[in-house]
């Protein structure tokens, strides 16, 4: 079976799933408890079309309801752990993720693309915080303005990118931040042919990371891995001169011990 996407419209995409996935993603960090009326706009339903899926949700386990409020059960979590036990991979990821965590004292995470957004599926924490929300795996952040979403899309087929680039907000999210389309293409071009990305406080101020392709042995891409530091600890000289090397070790290592 082909690996390529269907459309809403293929008689063969199921849009109840879809949009029971929808109502399920639209809890997070931000949106912990909802009513009706809030998941409805946050997914972009009816009213009565989000009732259903809700309470057919709640039915199934994977919802709680008090009263007018909704939230997210422990049965969710089924669901991300039945995805680590079946990737073997994301062990090997993991311990090599640390590795960089002890030698270099900074956070270091495997991400993967998901639309617009590049998702936390390992994540090895410093002691330290970087940033104003709490990162976990799972997490979501615009793949546009971090280090591992900005290396897998320049790894993306000019079809793929072409796809990605026409739906994409570009948004200030500091004054640090791409809002040129044109700047942003040519910046993909740049991180493509050097191997590897750095992203110097364009999300959070503060905040500068790297990022390097993870692959298996047989050249499957596994995701992007990545390095984050403080930029008043960390600066960009020494990221390239000190931390890449540390992170491209951990790249290369990834690859010889995954199939």
């Amino acid at each position: 079976m082909s690996d390529e996407k269907l459309s809403p419209d293929h008689r063969d995409y199921v849009g109840a799933l879809a949009a029971g996935l929808d109502v399920l993603m639209a809890f997070d960090s931000t949106h912990k408890a909802m009513t009706l009326s809030e998941v409805a706009e946050q997914t972009g339903m009816d009213r009565a079309k989000a009732r259903r899926f809700l309470l057919t949700l709640h039915s199934l386990g994977y919802i709680h309801r008090d009263g007018r409020q909704f939230t997210l059960t422990p049965k969710v979590l089924g669901l991300s752990s039945a995805y680590g036990e079946t990737n073997d991979y994301l062990n090997v990821v993991e311990h090599y993720l640390c590795d960089v965590t002890a030698r270099l004292g900074e956070s270091s995470s495997l991400g993967i693309l998901d639309q617009q957004d590049v998702m936390y599926v390992v994540r090895s924490p410093a002691a330290h915080r970087l940033m104003s929300i709490s990162l976990n795996v799972g997490t979501r952040l615009p793949a546009a303005y971090t280090s591992m979403g900005r290396m897998l899309v320049a790894m993306l087929s000019t079809k793929e990118k072409q796809a990605f680039l026409k739906t994409l907000k570009l948004e200030a999210y500091t004054e640090h931040s791409i809002t040129d389309l044109t700047h942003f293409e040519t910046m993909l071009e740049q991180v493509k042919e050097q191997g590897f990305c750095i992203v110097d406080q364009e999300l959070d101020l503060g905040l500068r990371s790297l990022a390097l392709p993870a692959v298996t042995y047989s050249g499957e891409v596994l995701g992007a891995i990545n390095l984050s530091t403080n930029a008043s600890r960390v600066s960009s000289k020494a990221l390239i001169e000190e931390c890449l090397p540390v992170l491209k070790e951990a790249a290369e290592q990834i690859r010889l011990h995954t199939k």
